[in-house]
């Protein structure tokens, strides 16, 4: 493995390490959930540039396009949480069932 690759997996180890740790917040929890993602789009694409698989060019940018429906959605429900509720905490999800 190339120095790029074990970077990546230490970014994408750290990140996960933080979504466990700091999940009690939502802003926390989705910075951590974007770290992710972002190590994941990354080690895509150089995956794909190294082999050389022409058929698979778009898969890193529809996990880009998922990775901004996630990102939108959990900023919506940050907002929609903070205004009801004062704070960020996800077990104040739990309340917005119906």
């Amino acid at each position: 493995m190339s120095l790029v690759h074990i970077n990546i997996l230490i970014a994408f180890t750290i990140s996960l390490t933080g979504l466990l740790i700091h999940r009690s917040h939502l802003i926390s929890a989705l910075l951590c959930l974007e770290g992710i993602v972002l190590s994941l789009f990354i080690l895509a694409a150089l995956t794909i540039l190294n082999t050389h698989f022409t058929l698979a060019n778009m898969i890193p940018i529809i996990l880009l396009v998922f990775a901004a429906c996630e990102a939108a959605i959990g900023l919506t429900l940050s907002v929609i949480v903070s205004n009801t509720y004062g704070t960020d905490y996800v077990q104040n999800l739990n309340l917005l069932q119906c």
